[in-house]
């Protein structure tokens, strides 16, 4: 098969990282970067020593592929203009503003027949890869996602912005319907939601709590699942999983024993990864691992938050 000709939509800083995975990755050719700034798509094609364009639309007919790496309220019209050319799309999350846009695009992809992934980076993690089948009947889930102010990603609040990637993470071990979501937040610096707090219950019985602040002194990113066999913590951010269960016996002072197993994953790269995934999906003619339905699903979970938190914060 000849090498995918790909393309980035937006140079900036994520879009960056985005076009040096899609140079690095073997089969795979890095057409052009367009970015409507002048000097960052500039910048940036100098670096990598590929060609820029300012007009996504004049890469419609010469790739195969595009990273869209844009605002978020840009990613609708610039992947539906994409996919219907025949271009197969990865878009970072969250995927797009609405639940129905979302929807549009999930229709457009499978009536062309071209791959759409949604970049939940947090999914190519290797110690949530690790609990694969570990955990099939989840009781309780604590998830924290902890980060010092930055003024990018503030287009959005910190529920799309940071607390997305902890939804999709749950929804994806869970694997039931939501019955019911409290939430609070407040704003801190920015003009949207910066920290949040939200408890979703879901039809199997769990219940999940998910902070999310970026206003945090340090950052911090951490998973934990409670189920009637096992308490399994992740630190997502160090790659560190723990899995504690009940050993067999009693302790010398009488107390039943207990079985700690605790395994560091190498910090690897998972948007490489991610590129990687999309690549293959797009070769082998498969679907992805997070796909347009599995964004939508984590994308209407973070509005109904943001919308509940935006409620409180009126009270």
């Amino acid at each position: 098969m000849a090498n995918i000709r790909a393309a980035v939509i937006g140079a900036g800083y994520l879009g960056r990282f985005h076009a040096q995975k899609w140079c690095a990755l073997a089969g795979c050719d890095l057409v052009a970067v367009a970015d409507p700034v002048d000097a960052v798509r500039a910048k940036l094609g100098a670096e990598l020593g590929v060609a820029v364009v300012a007009d996504w639309r004049d890469l419609i007919g010469r790739v195969d592929a595009v990273s869209i790496v844009t605002p978020t309220p840009l990613h609708h019209a610039i992947a539906h203009a994409c996919l219907e050319a025949g271009i197969h799309v990865l878009v970072e999350k969250p995927m797009t503003t609405t639940v129905a846009q979302a929807t549009d695009l999930i229709e457009v992809a499978q009536r062309v027949g071209c791959v759409l992934q949604v970049g939940h980076l947090e999914r190519f993690n290797e110690a949530v890869r690790a609990i694969e089948g570990l955990v099939t009947a989840p009781r309780f889930i604590e998830s924290a996602r902890l980060a010092p102010f930055k003024q990018r990603g503030t287009d959005v609040s910190v529920v799309l912005d940071l607390m997305i990637h902890d939804i999709d993470l749950i929804q994806s071990i869970v694997r039931s319907p939501i019955t019911d979501i409290d939430a609070i937040g407040t704003r801190v610096f920015s003009e949207d939601i910066d920290i949040a707090n939200a408890r979703i219950r879901f039809e199997s019985g769990c219940v999940a709590n998910v902070t999310a602040s970026r206003v945090s002194l340090k950052s911090e990113r951490k998973l934990r699942i409670f189920d009637d066999e096992r308490y399994v913590s992740i630190d997502l951010g160090q790659k560190v999983l723990t899995v504690i269960r009940k050993g067999g016996g009693m302790n010398a002072e009488g107390m039943p024993q207990v079985a700690i197993d605790e395994r560091t994953y190498e910090q690897g790269d998972a948007l490489q990864a991610e590129i990687a995934a999309f690549a293959d999906s797009i070769r082998m003619g498969t679907q992805p691992l997070v796909g347009g339905r599995e964004g939508r699903a984590a994308l209407s979970t973070a509005i109904r938050i943001a919308e509940l938190v935006a409620a409180s914060s009126l009270r």
